[in-house]
């Protein structure tokens, strides 16, 4: 019987949600949701200094706003610290930890003299096969005793079959002085209790990995199936840092980025399925899989990214596109949308899609619609409406009284109007823009008059005329 799914996030609240991090929960997500199986969020919180709550919600909302829902309660790393603790002791009663006693400065001559004779500063301590009898009455650190021969491998989904030799593999520290266990014991501690079968984490834990290895060894646990993806780089091929753009999550929010588009995005960086660029959630669960992962660190793209979120706004409906619109005008803080706007933003939507790539960009076009009388008009607004263009639009409005409000009657009689005047219709673009916009980038303008309608275009041209 095939064990059933289970994978994990596991984010250290120390700040905001990584773009990395976020694609490490997708990839997570898409794996364990593909699969029928559960995909779950433990917080990594036992670096007291550096954890906040702060950096916990912020995780959470990331998760929330991305869509990548977890199964079952967070998990508390530092919460189950006599947990982790308790395991170290059962690998102490087993032979397979022992107590150290060698004190910090004990350790730092050992490694200077190693440095000085040229051999392995990885640290051998004195105590690792000391009878009880021996040992004084003073603090002590708890050590795995790690094989010495032989070699480590790891079975990694990504990276192939990653051998490390033991002996370049120290014994490492399980509980410190104080009792409190280390970070690498209670990553293992958690994965085994919460039952995960598929660690996907960020090549930067590869050599973890083997430590971790250890511990299962040494405790007979079954060890998860590991999947170490690259990390990703900004278009130079550097690690992506603040000055290749926005890093975190909440900042893609704040921009206006589509979450479905976000998603979809993500997957693709450093994972592919053919040539496919644009997918669904549901065609990304069916076909994600490991074996697609690539090596190589994957570059972030901001062209590809606005390319693959305009293609998500044009597949979303309308309604759909508005509530979406109230969401991110509620994420950032800015004023709700009235009933007559979200109507109105509605029956524009088909003339603001195209080429948006974000929610701005939709709420920036919509700008006819969601400004009212008077219009503030932009400079190149002002000088649009020359004295001749303003003849001609004034002897427009009693046409438009009586015409067709259909789209190719009111280019007809636009272009009617201005060739009387022995101009063209090109010509009346910008100012008819200034009139029904008050700005000299918009939707067409005879889409600006079907969603405006006759009472409100003839109005706003009287205004300016």
């Amino acid at each position: 019987m095939t064990k059933d799914v289970v994978t994990r996030f596991a984010p250290s609240p120390t700040g905001t949600l990584h773009i990395g991090g976020a694609r490490t929960a997708l990839f997570n997500w898409l794996f364990a949701r593909g699969r029928g199986g559960k995909f779950l969020l433990r917080i990594e919180d036992t670096d007291k200094e550096r954890s906040t709550p702060e950096a916990t919600q912020a995780i959470h909302a990331g998760l929330k706003w991305l869509g990548l829902d977890h199964d079952g309660e967070p998990i508390s790393q530092a919460s189950r610290a006599d947990r982790h603790a308790e395991v170290a002791h059962a690998m102490l009663a087993s032979g397979h930890a022992y107590k150290c006693f060698s004190t910090p400065e004990e350790i730092t001559t050992f490694r200077e003299a190693a440095r000085a004779e040229k051999r392995s500063t990885l640290f051998q301590s004195p105590w690792r096969d000391a009878p009880p009898d021996s040992f004084p009455d003073a603090p002590f650190v708890v050590r795995l005793k790690a094989p010495r021969d032989g070699a480590t491998i790891i079975k990694d989904e990504v990276q192939g079959d990653v051998t490390i030799r033991n002996d370049q593999l120290d014994d490492m520290v399980l509980l410190r002085s104080d009792g409190s266990p280390v970070y690498m014991l209670a990553v293992v501690v958690d994965d085994h209790d919460m039952g995960v079968t598929h660690v996907i984490r960020g090549d930067d834990h590869l050599n973890n990995a083997a430590r971790q290895m250890q511990i299962y060894a040494a405790m007979d646990w079954p060890t998860p199936i590991y999947a170490h993806i690259p990390l990703i780089h900004g278009p130079d091929g550097k690690k992506m840092s603040k000055r290749h753009g926005a890093t975190g999550v909440e900042e893609y929010q704040a921009l206006g980025y589509p979450a479905s588009g976000m998603r979809n995005y993500l997957a693709r960086l450093g994972w592919s399925h053919g040539d496919d660029e644009f997918f669904t959630d549901a065609q990304a669960k069916e076909w994600f899989n490991l074996g697609s992962v690539g090596k190589s660190p994957a570059r972030f793209d901001f062209k590809k990214l606005d390319n693959v979120c305009g293609q998500h706004i044009m597949a979303t409906s309308d309604e759909g596109l508005v509530a979406e619109i109230e969401e991110f005008l509620a994420a950032t803080a800015k004023s709700p949308l009235s009933m007559e706007e979200k109507t109105g933003l509605t029956q524009a939507m088909f003339c603001l899609k195209e080429r948006s790539k974000k929610y701005s960009d939709l709420i920036d076009k919509a700008a006819f619609i969601l400004n009212s009388r008077p219009l503030q008009l932009d400079d190149k607004s002002k000088d649009a409406l020359t004295p001749e263009m303003i003849v001609i639009m004034r002897e427009l409005t009693p046409h438009l009284q009586n015409a067709s409000w259909e789209r190719d009657d009111l280019q007809a009689l636009v272009t009617s109007v201005a060739e009387q005047h022995n101009s063209k219709m090109g010509k009346m673009a910008a100012p008819m823009r200034a009139a029904l916009a008050g700005r000299s980038v918009s939707p067409s303008i005879f889409d600006m008059m079907l969603v405006l309608g006759r009472e409100e275009t003839i109005a706003r041209i009287l205004e300016v005329t």
